[in-house]
């Protein structure tokens, strides 16, 4: 199954970069380019990529913008934004996730890593390692977060409500920046077990994906960030 890739960037030499690194693998093509938010989500809604490669900066319609408008449109459900940025921890990641993003990755990413982010991103998961979700919490903070309302699925402490003990003990983990694997051997289940209680946390709570859940961890109040 080849995986459609769509490229929004502003810069040409980039995009071209891009296009040849995606191009190479034999299990993705890069189906489209854009040079700003609008003509992005108009050609993620004419092709239908699987994942969308956004840069935020980008003239008129930015990439926050886009990834929301992505977001919100029912028949874009299954399209996963990708937020490329200059340095992994930008100033508006939490905006992001918050606007429907499934994660971000740096500009800077070996090829590897981003050929495997693209793969990371299709099958589903969320791109939110160990250090982006601890910066993720950073900025959550500097922005003045930890708030029983928005983000999200506009997810409070009420909804969380309708979570098991099991599920909101995972959330936690996950918000911890956690892998599926590392989950399951803290609370020795299966991963599958742990992938079965993350779906149907994300269910509950209204989010995309993985990193969703973060965000409504700490907007929630489930999980504060200690103070060092």
């Amino acid at each position: 199954m080849t995986i459609k890739v769509l490229l929004a960037d502003d810069q040409a030499l980039l995009r071209s970069a891009f296009r040849v690194l995606v191009d190479s693998e034999p299990d993705m093509r890069v189906v489209g380019e854009a040079s700003d938010g609008a003509r992005a989500y108009e050609l993620t809604r004419a092709q239908r990529p699987d994942v969308v490669l956004m840069d935020i900066r980008m003239p008129g319609v930015d990439g926050l913008a886009a990834t929301r408008m992505i977001s919100e449109d029912p028949e874009l459900t299954d399209v996963r934004v990708v937020i490329l940025t200059t340095f992994e921890v930008d100033d508006y990641v939490v905006q992001s996730l918050r606007a429907g993003a499934s994660g971000f990755l740096g500009k800077g990413a070996e090829p590897d890593e981003m050929l495997g982010a693209i793969r990371i991103a299709a099958a589903g998961e969320a791109l939110l390692s160990p250090v982006a979700t601890k910066g993720l919490i950073a900025k959550f903070l500097a922005q003045g977060g930890s708030t029983a309302e928005g983000g999200p699925g506009g997810a409070g402490t009420e909804r969380l409500a309708t979570l098991t003990g099991r599920e909101r003990e995972v959330l936690t983990l996950v918000a911890g920046g956690l892998s599926n694997d590392e989950i399951a051997e803290q609370l020795a289940v299966s991963p599958l077990t742990v992938k079965t209680h993350v779906n149907r946390a994300m269910a509950k709570l209204g989010a995309r994906d993985r990193a969703q859940l973060v965000v409504i961890a700490y907007e929630s109040g489930l999980v504060r960030p200690r103070v060092q």
